[in-house]
């Protein structure tokens, strides 16, 4: 069974930092790609970062320069480093994989992909 957990979310000041992170369970692909989505009320789910089997990593627009994403392979954990944080960084963040273990390219720009998904951890930018 697959299981995909974050923690690390918070509340935190602009300009801060936060470090996400996703333990999954049972996702044993050789070849894939996986990573973060976040949702604030009222808008669509959007891709923020993700990574591949070959270590290759994409970014949303918006956190390019800004978020870090990076995976443990001994420890099986996704993690998201988010620096210079800004209010309209304020969203519900979610892991994510898809069910089928492949590479797929701009995957990140398909939220409503079969994946796997985690819980959510909120993250709140504020003054």
């Amino acid at each position: 069974q697959v299981q995909l957990v974050e923690s690390g979310g918070g509340s935190v000041q602009p300009g801060g930092s936060l470090r996400l992170s996703c333990a999954l369970s049972g996702y044993t692909y050789r070849y894939y790609v996986m990573g973060w989505f976040r949702q604030a009320p009222g808008k669509e789910r959007e891709g923020v970062a993700s990574i591949d089997s070959d270590g290759d990593t994409t970014y949303g627009h918006s956190v390019k320069g800004r978020f870090i994403i990076s995976k443990d392979n001994a420890k099986n954990t996704l993690y998201l480093r988010m620096n210079s944080l800004k209010p309209e960084d304020t969203a519900m963040y979610f892991c994510a994989a898809p069910v089928t273990g492949r590479i797929i390219l701009g995957w990140l720009d398909l939220p409503q992909y079969n994946n796997y998904w985690g819980q959510g951890t909120q993250v709140t930018v504020s003054s």
